[in-house]
C-alpha cells in the first residue's frame, strides 16, 4: 500500500497548520493515500486550537499501523517532544525535535519504496545551531541516503527548473561550475525525467553562467571552457541537451512550450522565474536520491503561523505529486 511521511519542519511556522488545515478539507479522504505525520501530537492540539479547528488526533507507534485518512483526524507519531510549541517565534530548544523528525522520516522512507516523504519548511539557522554543517533538505537527504550526487528541483504544472548549485554565495558560484558537476547535474535529471515522470525522451536547455551565456567568452568563459565541453559530452550518450542559452530568453512562450526541464547554474538565476509564474501552485523535488522527497515552495511564514492565512495549495500539490511518484 502506498503511504506518504508528512515532516512538517520548523513547529513555530505554518509546517503544522497546513497538515491541520488539509485534514479538514474535502481532498483529505478523497486524496486514497494514508499520511502519517511525524510529531509531537500536543502541538498539533495547541495549533488547532488557535486555528479554531477540533482536530482529532490518532496516535501511531509503527507506519503498518497506518488506515485511510478521515475528516478532521491526523494519524500522528511521536519521535521527540516539543520543548516549545508556541507560533511565530523561533526557539533553538526546538533544533533537535526538528532534526530527529526528519531523519526519521527519511529512514523510514528509505526502507520501504512504497512510501514517499513530503516535508514542510524549516528554519536552517535553527538546524545549523546543533548541526554546523546543515544547508538544508536536500543535501541532509544526500548525507543520509548516502547518495553520490543530488539534484534539487522546482517544478509546477507549468515549469521545472533544476539547479546545478543551490544555497551558496554568488562569489562562489563560478568556483562550483565544473565539468563533472554539469554532466552529473544533466545525468540525473534525464534519468529522473524517465523514471519519475515517465518522460521517453525529455528536451533539457541549460543556462549559461554569465550574461547572454557569454557572448562567447566576451563577457566570461565558464560557458566555453566547461559548460559546452560537459554538454557536448552528454550529447554523445543521446541526451537531448542544449548549448548554453542566455536566462534572459530562455522562459519565453515558445520555449516553455518545447523544454520538460531547464537546469540554472545557481539559486536566483531560475527561482524567480517559477515563483512569477507558479507561486504558491510549485514544489520541490530531490532528484538522484533512492526516495521520493516532494515539498512545499515557501519558507516557515512565521508572520502567520497560528493564523488561518495561510495557503495550503503548496502542501497539496507536494502531496499529489509525491502519490504520483511513488
Amino acid at each position: 500500500m502506498k503511504k506518504i511521511i508528512y515532516s512538517p519542519g520548523e513547529p513555530a511556522g505554518i509546517g503544522p497548520d497546513l497538515i491541520i488545515k488539509i485534514a479538514f478539507d474535502k481532498e483529505w479522504e478523497s486524496l486514497r493515500i494514508p499520511i502519517l505525520v511525524v510529531g509531537d501530537p500536543e502541538l498539533f492540539i495547541d495549533r488547532s486550537k488557535l486555528l479554531k479547528k477540533k482536530i482529532k488526533i490518532l496516535s501511531i507507534k509503527s507506519i503498518e499501523e497506518l488506515q485511510s485518512n478521515k475528516k478532521g483526524i491526523l494519524q500522528v507519531i511521536s519521535i521527540n517532544k516539543c520543548k516549545n510549541k508556541s507560533s511565530g517565534k523561533i526557539f533553538k530548544s526546538n533544533a533537535k525535535y526538528v532534526l530527529d523528525n526528519l531523519n526519521f522520516a527519511i529512514e523510514k522512507t528509505f526502507l520501504d519504496k512504497t512510501t514517499a516523504l513530503v516535508t514542510g519548511p524549516l528554519s536552517k539557522e535553527n538546524i545549523i545551531s546543533i548541526k554546523k554543517d546543515f544547508s538544508g533538505h536536500t543535501e541532509h537527504i544526500q548525507e543520509l541516503t548516502k547518495s553520490s550526487d543530488v539534484l534539487m528541483m522546482l517544478a509546477s504544472d507549468k515549469l521545472r527548473v533544476a539547479l546545478a548549485t543551490t544555497h551558496i554565495p554568488i562569489k562562489d558560484v563560478s568556483k562550483k561550475i565544473t565539468k563533472k558537476l554539469i554532466m552529473n547535474k544533466i545525468n540525473i535529471l534525464n534519468k529522473d525525467l524517465k523514471d519519475k515522470f515517465n518522460i521517453k525522451s525529455p528536451t533539457i536547455k541549460v543556462l549559461g553562467l554569465n550574461p547572454h551565456a557569454g557572448e562567447n567568452g566576451k563577457i566570461g568563459n565558464e560557458e566555453l571552457k566547461i559548460i559546452t565541453p560537459a554538454i557536448k559530452e552528454m550529447r554523445k550518450k543521446n541526451i537531448n541537451v542544449s548549448l548554453p542559452i542566455s536566462a534572459d530568453t530562455a522562459f519565453s512562450s515558445k520555449s516553455l512550450k518545447e523544454t520538460d526541464a531547464y537546469l540554472g547554474m545557481y539559486h536566483d538565476q531560475v527561482l524567480p522565474v517559477l515563483k512569477a509564474i507558479s507561486f504558491g501552485s510549485s514544489i520541490n523535488i530531490t532528484l538522484g536520491v533512492p526516495i521520493i522527497r516532494t515539498s512545499v515552495d515557501h519558507g516557515i511564514a512565521l508572520d502567520i503561523a497560528g493564523t488561518n492565512k495561510s495557503d495550503t495549495s503548496s502542501l497539496k500539490l507536494a502531496i499529489r505529486t509525491a502519490k504520483k511518484l511513488i
